[in-house]
């Protein structure tokens, strides 16, 4: 039988580097691939902590064009639009705001977990949820 998975999503940053602090010091992700395709261009994957190497990531994709500067950090007009789950939300709620991430909601308990909006460096907003059932 024929499978398939989603193996990443493309965030637009307005630089590659700055995005990879973000990414891999306050929100603790870890560097999966940084190569440089030349012209300026790079091939930049991060993905949470524990993940394995066939989970889904997320493409630092840097912005080419006026259109697409325009969209970086409002890439889902300004709904939540990237979902990060956890297993000890309170540790990563903790790390995190240590880390200077702002959280917009939240923490709340809901009826599939526990769950608090924080924004990206650019305004992004994400999801931090510990799922009720694991």
């Amino acid at each position: 039988p024929v499978t398939s998975r989603l193996a990443l999503a493309a965030i637009l940053v307005r630089d590659y580097d700055e995005a990879i602090a973000f990414y891999t010091g306050a929100l603790g992700f870890e560097l999966r691939e940084d190569t440089d395709l030349g012209g300026g261009k790079r091939w930049v994957v991060v993905a949470p902590p524990g993940s394995g190497p066939t989970d889904a990531g997320i493409l630092l994709a840097r912005a080419g064009n006026e259109q697409q500067t325009d969209r970086v950090g409002d890439q889902t007009g300004g709904r939540v639009g990237f979902f990060r789950h956890t297993t000890d939300f309170a540790g990563d709620h903790e790390q995190m705001t240590a880390a200077g991430v702002r959280f917009v909601e939240g923490p709340r308990t809901e009826a599939y977990g526990t769950v608090g909006v924080f924004e990206d460096l650019y305004g992004n907003r994400w999801d931090l949820i510990e799922r009720a059932d694991g």
